[in-house]
């Protein structure tokens, strides 16, 4: 059981990077060229390309990296290139053989997008790993094969920056950014495609061409919608990123270390423990009352608690424990008194006081750390909140968690920190249309073994699920208190009319207004619908 509720927390841990369609990158290590003229001239040249198919030694290597272990592909062959010329040529040779394509740098996609039996040719970007700022562009430039964690070690070593993304150093720039990117520091500085500069997009024409396109946040440039479509739009269906530049929008000048956030120098964090044994229904639910409670009071963008980053981890009964974990800027006024003023705030009228720990580190010891680990099956659903949960789904997640959980079967729920500067942001300035919301809901479950235990814990998450959303169809139907789900969290279950009896389609889950407007775009860069998933963007016809 222990093994098994690592397991589940290590998939909640995979989801904070939050990588959809495949495109999540663990590479290796991220290099920090001198900056250059030329962006093209700044990174070393590529190796490769390398082509192989199943009888060499390296592709079950390449094909069973995916982080959830329920999906295992088997594409005819295995393209791994290092620069953008080699995924045109890659691209061209499978449109030229009429051959389903897939994109993976590192494989954190949470559903079989990539690890599908349809997927023939598997283009691999994970050597595409550089971090350098290009002149030319007054940006950084990061490409999708980098590490979280070495972009972290590339901007903070070399100019004192960052950009707000995930929580989980082993996920990659690829498919993070494309579904918005969040992160540790969202609530103070926004999301990763909300400093998001340009993007390069090697897509397939009408007629079957294969070409790189970069596209800017510029009104004026002509590809702009495309640089829109990755500000949130999803992985996996406009083409393959080979290049992300990321610049503030307000910055000025030419001096890299004003184009982007500072990263703070030192963290406080935190975690505060309640054994299950000294929770009762009333004492749960007073706790999460009061956590959505006071993230209704400190969430504007403004908020003096903007810094402060915690996820309530509420663990099914059979692990042991419910735990509040988070961090704040150790470098802010009163970052302790702060800290604690919050956990009283969620403890208070609980009864059991909470075991509590803290200590104060390094930023990036604290953010940078790659701890790959290896796969296993689990599943993941999720919502945004505007609001708490109500007293009834409150009550829905406690019998669940604590008197519903089948023998043998683990697994959480997890509020996630949202909001503060990402909801100073319209919801259609970028393809991420949640700009209200509070919180984020991951529901999640992980097991080992056999099919019959898979089955188990899929009925339960799906069932604790469906419950919390009774009211509206089974799914979070935007509405006063929920706002949809969050793409980089790809859930097949939304498009399924036995689970989603909503009536509500899965893409206004994800997308809400911003869906006819995606349709457009990959309507005009992806007219042929090369790059496709169980999930991916309709083109408008």
């Amino acid at each position: 059981m222990a093994e098994v509720a690592r397991r589940t927390l290590l998939a909640g841990a995979a989801a904070l990077g939050g990588a959809a369609a495949g495109l999540a990158a663990p590479g290796i290590a991220a290099a920090a060229p001198a900056a250059s003229a030329a962006a093209a001239s700044a990174r070393p040249p590529g190796q490769g390309p390398v082509t192989l198919g199943p009888d060499d030694p390296r592709y079950s290597s390449l094909t069973r990296r995916g982080s959830n272990g329920r999906f295992v592909g088997k594409p005819e062959r295995v393209h791994v290139v290092s620069t953008t010329e080699q995924v045109v040529g890659a691209v061209q040779q499978a449109v030229r053989d009429g051959k389903r394509i897939a994109v993976r740098s590192g494989g954190h996609c949470f559903e079989n997008f990539v690890d599908d039996p349809s997927v023939r040719v598997l283009i691999d970007t994970s050597p595409m790993r550089a971090v350098y700022f290009d002149a030319a562009r007054r940006a950084f430039a990061v490409e999708p094969g980098a590490l979280l964690g070495e972009v972290y070690r590339a901007l903070f070593l070399g100019w004192g920056v960052s950009i707000p993304a995930g929580a989980t150093a082993e996920v990659g720039v690829g498919g993070h950014v494309l579904g918005g990117g969040y992160g540790t520091l969202s609530r103070r500085y926004g999301l990763s495609v909300d400093h998001l500069y340009a993007v390069e997009v090697v897509v397939v024409d009408r007629s079957g061409r294969a070409r790189s396109v970069v596209a800017t946040r510029d009104p004026e440039d002509p590809n702009h919608d495309l640089w829109w479509a990755h500000t949130g739009g999803g992985g996996g269906n406009f083409g393959i990123v080979t290049r992300y530049w990321f610049r503030d929008p307000a910055a000025e000048g030419d001096d890299p270390t004003r184009l982007l956030p500072k990263a703070p120098g030192v963290l406080l964090s935190f975690s505060a423990t309640w054994n299950w044994k000294n929770l009762d229904e009333h004492a749960f639910s007073r706790l999460v009352r009061n956590h959505g409670t006071w993230y209704e009071h400190n969430s504007a963008p403004e908020s003096r608690y903007a810094d402060l980053f915690s996820v309530l981890m509420l663990n099914a009964r059979n692990t042991g424990e419910v735990m509040l974990v988070g961090q704040l800027d150790a470098t802010t006024p009163d970052a302790e008194r702060r800290m604690r003023a919050y956990v009283d705030a969620v403890g208070r009228g609980v009864g059991a006081r909470p075991a509590l720990d803290h200590s104060v580190r390094p930023w990036l010891e604290a953010v940078a750390a790659v701890q790959e680990s290896a796969p296993a099956p689990y599943k993941v659903k999720s919502g945004y909140l505007r609001k708490r949960y109500t007293d009834r789904q409150i009550t829905e997640v406690y019998r669940h968690l604590a008197g519903s959980v089948p023998e043998g079967v683990t697994g959480s729920l997890w509020l996630v920190s949202y909001g503060g500067k990402v909801n100073a942001v319209a919801p259609d300035a970028t393809a991420v249309a949640q700009r209200d919301s509070i919180l984020k809901a991951i529901c999640m479950t992980g097991w080992e073994g056999t099919d019959e235990a898979g089955a188990k814990h899929l009925a339960w998450v799906r069932d604790l699920y469906r419950g919390i959303y009774a009211h509206s169809g089974g799914v979070p139907v935007p509405d006063a208190v929920s706002d949809g789900s969050f793409v980089n969290y790809p859930d097949r279950d939304l498009a399924d009319p036995k689970l989603n009896t909503s009536g509500v389609p899965w893409h206004t889950l994800y997308y809400k207004d911003n869906y006819p407007r995606l349709q457009k775009i990959k309507a005009r860069w992806d007219p042929r619908d090369e790059f496709r998933h169980a999930l991916s963007i309709r083109p408008a016809r």
